[in-house]
């Protein structure tokens, strides 16, 4: 057996116990019925049903948290790509002094911690008397906190766009919309999906925004997660909510994946 088979077979096995193994205990936990609990010495639940999850689904406020995250990701992702297009276009495509540094200070929103994040943006919002619009303000502090990710993706995009493209649609008398079909578009095209996805897997997952600026009127998956984690501490429940966050994020990035995967590299560079 040579070196590269021992490294794919260690990657399989680390792959297994970081993944497969956390899943999979999570998906036994959600299932343990009540009216035996799961003890140690039971290598599986002695009883599984659906209890936990028609319990959480009727018995908490998880429906409302479910439709506050799906509306708020994807405004977010949506926000952060239009704002961070005119930045990542300056950043791709024109030569100016200090661009580097520009690049530097646009990150440092990822830089700091949520927390102090959510902290500043709450004692700006009651400052200005916005505490009570809670849906705008979390959208506000989330735009704020992933449109670094944009900015960066998008970036490297337009600096993938070759400049003798445009000037051969421009010499062939393009309109403009025409160059941005033709010398742009195929270079933007996988950027924007890995966008939008990333940015709405981060808002989806984040809590301490949610949580400092939302609660008690604006809840979310992750709130209601670690409010079962540190309030009452039901593994069961805890489970339940952890596989309805998690489930849908890892189909993003598969899809992602495959975008990014199928993109022509003859597209990316212009050609």
């Amino acid at each position: 057996m040579n070196l590269n088979k021992v490294l794919i077979l260690l990657i399989l096995i680390i792959s297994f116990i970081w993944l497969v193994v956390p899943f999979t205990m999570a998906i036994l936990w959600s299932l343990v019925d009540p009216s035996e609990p799961w003890t140690v010495d039971k290598i599986f639940p002695p009883v599984m049903s659906f209890y936990r999850w028609n319990y959480m689904w009727e018995n908490s406020n998880l429906k409302e948290a479910l439709l506050n995250s799906y509306i708020l990701a994807p405004t977010t992702a949506l926000f952060c790509l239009i704002l961070s297009i005119p930045t990542s276009y300056a950043f791709g495509r024109l030569n100016f002094y200090g661009k580097e540094i520009a690049k530097l200070l646009t990150l440092l929103p990822i830089v700091l911690p949520p927390f102090v994040t959510s902290i500043y943006f709450s004692s700006i919002l009651f400052e200005i008397g916005f505490q009570y619009w809670k849906f705008g303000n979390v959208l506000i502090a989330h735009v704020v906190l992933f449109i670094p990710f944009s900015i960066r993706i998008m970036t490297v995009c337009f600096e993938q766009v070759k400049q003798d493209v445009i000037d051969a649609a421009r010499d062939l008398s393009a309109s403009k919309i025409e160059v941005f079909k033709t010398a742009y578009f195929p270079s933007l095209k996988s950027g924007v999906f890995a966008s939008i996805l990333i940015v709405f897997i981060l808002s989806i997952e984040e809590f301490a925004i949610a949580f400092i600026i939302g609660a008690p009127d604006f809840i979310t998956i992750p709130t209601i997660l670690y409010s079962a984690l540190g309030q009452d501490f039901v593994r069961p429940n805890a489970a339940v909510i952890s596989l309805i966050l998690v489930f849908p994020n890892v189909i993003l990035m598969i899809f992602l994946e495959r975008v990014l995967r199928s993109a022509n590299p003859a597209l990316i560079s212009g050609k």
